[in-house]
């Protein structure tokens, strides 16, 4: 497969998965974490093992410092993040906490119950399909 057929081939597969299990949005008084969209998208871009450095993620999201150290100031104080140092020993890093785990299962724009019967449909391809989106993920986060 070319480049070029791989690119068209996921633009064609992430819409059908994003509107498959898409889920109603929520602000942070419907969400059972009482998190707002925006608080739901900065963990979205945490790691539960791997510290992402607050600078890097503020370019990433197009936020100014201090709007961004006051939104993870609040993530950090209610449990949802956890402060690290950054894998470059220079810098603040961002890990996401095992509540803010399950508050991103909870608060996904993919939703849950959609998600884990489209898993089960895959069957004996369940690992490698999980295994290659893991795959772009990466490769999308070395991008930024």
């Amino acid at each position: 497969m070319s480049d070029d057929e791989a690119v068209l081939r996921i633009q064609l597969a992430y819409p059908k998965i994003y509107l498959a299990c898409h889920k109603k949005h929520q602000n942070a008084r419907t969400s059972a974490h009482g998190l707002s969209p925006r608080d739901s998208s900065l963990l979205a871009h945490l790691d539960p093992v791997r510290p992402v450095e607050q600078a890097e993620l503020g370019r990433h999201l197009g936020l100014a410092k201090s709007t961004l150290s006051e939104a993870m100031a609040w993530l950090v104080e209610c449990g949802f993040a956890l402060r690290a140092r950054a894998e470059n020993g220079r810098g603040q890093g961002l890990l996401l906490s095992p509540k803010g785990v399950e508050a991103i299962s909870e608060s996904s724009v993919l939703e849950r119950e959609a998600l884990a019967r489209l898993v089960a449909a895959l069957g004996d391809a369940r690992d490698s399909a999980v295994a290659g989106l893991e795959r772009i993920a990466a490769a999308a986060a070395d991008l930024t």
